[in-house]
């Protein structure tokens, strides 16, 4: 059988479907690897870090959802963004990891040294010398104080607040805090979440939530207008991403937690995903004194 020949211009034509699939197919891998941090986008230089992943090729993450602002969504899969999300997105991009997974802890599971099954934890935990004892702790990335959730309405303020129920999340600075230094006239109720506890303020059960001022932003504009909060108290408390006992990774992700702090990638995070969805400033709320 003879064989005949393209023409120039179709083989011109055949080369260029050909390409055009090729880029295509190229693309396409990259919109996949890009999906594998959500909607978050990346800065810095890729790889410019090494780490030890529990994992090869991606960074674990555990999180204690719901967290509105810093995790949005309920659950690991629906998560696509929030600061601290995006924040542990950028993480693996500077570590050179191309896939960020999400898994879900309780607030025991967070602050216990028994769990190793992550490399890292983003879950607005307070760096305290108690914790250190039983996991290791990332430089902080977010100052912190204690906020006061109210249902829009009631008259809360720095006379009378220590007066009113109040609910606390157990085993928080939070509950610590209103023990030791608020102590209020009346027992605080403690709530083994926060859905748990803003649930038990819409239910009259308790006066007041009492826990840190960004995740009190975060239910109050979550309520549609039903919560506010009126007021906050100065912790001096730091938040620090949670690392197992003993990590191998602590000095690569410090360095990369102050390589985002001095570019500015945190405070375009707060302000994208913090600040816009309180839709307030917490420097204006007032503060109380203890």
């Amino acid at each position: 059988m003879r064989h005949r020949s393209l023409s120039p211009r179709l083989c011109l034509t055949w080369c260029c479907s050909v390409l055009a699939i090729a880029l295509l197919a190229f693309a396409c891998m990259g919109q996949a690897a890009a999906q594998q941090y959500g909607d978050c986008k990346v800065t810095g230089q890729k790889g410019a870090w090494h780490i030890i992943p529990l994992v090869p090729g991606q960074l674990t993450v555990r999180a204690n959802l719901p967290s509105p602002g810093w995790w949005n969504g309920d659950t690991p899969e629906s998560v696509r963004n929030g600061f601290e999300y995006c924040m542990a997105a950028n993480i693996a991009w500077r570590a050179g990891l191309d896939k960020l997974v999400v898994v879900t802890a309780s607030w025991p599971q967070v602050i216990s040294g028994a769990f190793k099954n992550f490399d890292l934890t983003l879950s607005q935990a307070s760096i305290t010398e108690a914790r250190k004892k039983t996991v290791d702790f990332s430089i902080p990335y977010f100052d912190s104080d204690i906020g006061i959730l109210v249902k829009k309405g009631t008259e809360i303020d720095n006379a009378n607040v220590r007066n009113v129920r109040i609910g606390v999340y157990q085993a928080t600075t939070g509950a610590t805090f209103v023990m030791n230094v608020l102590k209020p006239t009346k027992p605080m109720k403690v709530y083994p979440n926060v859905p748990a506890m803003i649930a038990a303020l819409y239910a009259g059960e308790i006066d007041a939530a009492m826990d840190d001022t960004a995740d009190m932003l975060g239910w109050a504009e979550k309520s549609n207008g039903a919560l506010a909060v009126v007021g906050q108290f100065h912790t001096g408390e730091h938040y620090g991403a949670i690392l197992p006992k003993g990590s191998p990774n602590v000095k690569a992700f410090d360095d990369i937690v102050q390589s985002l702090k001095d570019d500015g990638t945190l405070q375009r995070l707060a302000t994208r995903y913090l600040a816009a969805a309180w839709g307030i400033d917490p420097t204006k709320i007032p503060y109380f004194s203890p």
